[in-house]
C-alpha cells in the first residue's frame, strides 16, 4: 500500500513538472511555445474524397492558423472497420499532448451505448467541435426505380454501407416501418459506395445532406438521387416535402427508438482529440475550432466547395455524447435487438 502511495505521489509530481516545463528563456512554457514548430496530425478514418475527408481537410487547413504557435498540418487517412481503426489508434497509441486530432464516425457513440465492445471509450475523447450538425438522408440512385419509402416497402432495395454503424438506420427502418432494405457491407468509404451506386451495384446509401451537396453537387442539381427520408431531429428547410424518419413511426415507442438513432445526425462530422489532453491545450483546440468556423477565409473556401458547415461547440457536443452514452439499458437492448445485434458486419 505504501509503495502505491509513493507511485501516485511520483506520478503527480511528474505531471506538475510537465505542466510547468520551462521555455528556452526560462519562462513557463505557454501554449504558443508548445505548438511552435510542431505538427498537428489529422487522422481521417475514411478514404480520400469521402465526405468526412473533404470537410475535415478543408477545416483543418484553417484551424492551424488559429492555434497559437502556428503549427503545421499533416492529414493522414487510416481506413477500416467503419471508422473504428482510426479511433483505436487515437485512443491507445497517439500522443496525448494535443498534437493529434481526428474525425470520428457519427454513429460510434450510439454503437457503444448499445453494448458494442470497442478498444476505446467515446466519453474519454476530447471533443473539439462538430463541423456539420445537420441532416442525414437515405437516398437511392435515380435508375433504381425507388423514389419513396412506399416503393422501398414493395421490393428489395440494396443499400451500401461501410460497417454496422452506417447500416443501423436502414436496419431499424426494416423492423419498424416495413422497408425491404438489403445491406451490402464492406465498403471502405462513402466515395466507394457512390461509385457502386453509379455502376448499379447498389441502389442507395445513407449520407449527410451536406456531403451529397459538396462531394456530388450534380447529383442534387440533376436529380440523380431520390431522397426517401430525412434522418435528423428536425427537418431541413431544403427538403420540405421529404418525410422526417421520426414521422414514419407507427407509435410512441417506435418514435422513441427512431429519435435515438436519429441523434447521430446531431453528432455529425465531429472532430476529437485523444483522452487526457492537458486542459489548456484542449481549450486552445476548442477555441481554435470555434474561430475557424467564423473565419472569413474559411467560409469563402467552404462556399466555393459548396459545403454548408453548421458548427457546434466542443462543450455542447460533449454533453450530447454523454446523453447518448447514458441511454437506459432496456431501451438500448431493444434497439440492439431490432437492428440485429451489435458488432461489425452485423
Amino acid at each position: 500500500m505504501g509503495s502505491n502511495r509513493f507511485c501516485l505521489r511520483w506520478l503527480g509530481a511528474m505531471a506538475f513538472l510537465m505542466a510547468t516545463v520551462a521555455a528556452p528563456d526560462g519562462r513557463a512554457e505557454t501554449v504558443a511555445d508548445f505548438y511552435k514548430d510542431k505538427t498537428v496530425t489529422l487522422f481521417i478514418g475514411f478514404t480520400p474524397g469521402d465526405g468526412y475527408d473533404v470537410t475535415a481537410r478543408l477545416m483543418a487547413r484553417h484551424l492551424v492558423d488559429h492555434i497559437p504557435g502556428k503549427p503545421s498540418l499533416l492529414p493522414r487517412n487510416m481506413t477500416g472497420a467503419g471508422g473504428r481503426n482510426v479511433m483505436t489508434h487515437v485512443y491507445n497509441i497517439a500522443p496525448r499532448d494535443g498534437t493529434v486530432i481526428a474525425t470520428i464516425e457519427q454513429s460510434l457513440p450510439l454503437q457503444q451505448a448499445l453494448g458494442e465492445k470497442f478498444q476505446f471509450d467515446c466519453t474519454q475523447f476530447t471533443w473539439i467541435g462538430n463541423q456539420i450538425a445537420g441532416t442525414n438522408v437515405l437516398a437511392t440512385w435515380h435508375a433504381s426505380g425507388i423514389k419513396t419509402i412506399e416503393d422501398a416497402k414493395r421490393r428489395e432495395v440494396t443499400i451500401g454501407a461501410t460497417g454496422s454503424g452506417s447500416s443501423q438506420q436502414p436496419k431499424l427502418m426494416n423492423q419498424l416501418i416495413g422497408t425491404k432494405f438489403k445491406i451490402v457491407l464492406g465498403y471502405q468509404g462513402g466515395s466507394q459506395i457512390n461509385l457502386a451506386m453509379e455502376r448499379g451495384e447498389v441502389d442507395g446509401r445513407t449520407n449527410t445532406l451536406a456531403s451529397f451537396k459538396s462531394v456530388n453537387p450534380d447529383w442534387m442539381r440533376d436529380k440523380k438521387i431520390n431522397i426517401l427520408t430525412q434522418i435528423a431531429l428536425t427537418k431541413s428547410l431544403e427538403l420540405p416535402d421529404v418525410p422526417l424518419l421520426l414521422d414514419l413511426a407507427g407509435n410512441d415507442d417506435d418514435r422513441t427508438l427512431l429519435k435515438l438513432i436519429s441523434t447521430s445526425a446531431t453528432i455529425g462530422r465531429s472532430i476529437v482529440s485523444t483522452p487526457a489532453v492537458p486542459a489548456e491545450r484542449a481549450q486552445t483546440l476548442r477555441r481554435a475550432f470555434d474561430a475557424t468556423m467564423k473565419d472569413p477565409r474559411f467560409l469563402e473556401e467552404a462556399a466555393r466547395a459548396k459545403i454548408d458547415y453548421n458548427p457546434m461547440t466542443g462543450e455542447a457536443l460533449e454533453r450530447i455524447v454523454a446523453e447518448v452514452m447514458a441511454t437506459p439499458r432496456p431501451l438500448a437492448d431493444r434497439l440492439a435487438e431490432l437492428i440485429g445485434g451489435i458488432g461489425e458486419g452485423r
